[in-house]
């Protein structure tokens, strides 16, 4: 088995066994990680020639936040989450917003923004999490001992 499959199947039970905090802190962490390739693209995008390449590489990882963020939107809860819902929304849509716009100018300072304020809120949710800790659903495994 390769470890690119071992990898893959080690993240697919993470998501599978993460409580509901831990899902959003993982969403978080995801969009985070994406911007901070494209981060990491624009400001070294003077080093060489192959600027075109390097658009589409940053391009692909600014939309993949985007798709995390509206991931993050439609999981918002606003029967029980009421007003925090609501902000939460008005912030994920300013998000997309802001980066989406950044995209098209390649403006690192606008991506740097955003990804901030995702670690703040990545941030706010782990310590919420922390506090309010569900035990992870396990899948039964093992032996049949019925026989």
């Amino acid at each position: 088995m390769s470890y690119k499959n071992v990898s893959s199947t080690y993240k697919e039970t993470r998501v599978k066994t993460a409580s509901q905090g831990q899902l959003i802190i993982m969403l978080y962490d995801g969009a985070v990680k994406h911007l901070n390739s494209a981060i990491e693209i624009l400001e070294s995008k003077n080093d060489d020639n192959k600027i075109h390449d390097k658009i589409e590489v940053i391009s692909k990882a600014v939309l993949k936040a985007e798709e995390i963020i509206t991931e993050l939107m439609v999981s918002l809860d606003f029967e029980n989450g009421g007003e925090i819902a609501k902000n939460l929304l008005s912030i994920y849509s300013w998000f997309n917003r802001e980066l989406m716009e950044a995209n098209i100018a390649q403006d690192v300072t606008r991506i740097i923004t955003v990804r901030n304020m995702l670690l703040e809120l990545r941030n706010t949710w782990s310590e919420i999490a922390g506090k309010f800790a569900e035990p992870a659903p396990r899948e039964a495994v093992g032996l049949d001992i019925a026989g």
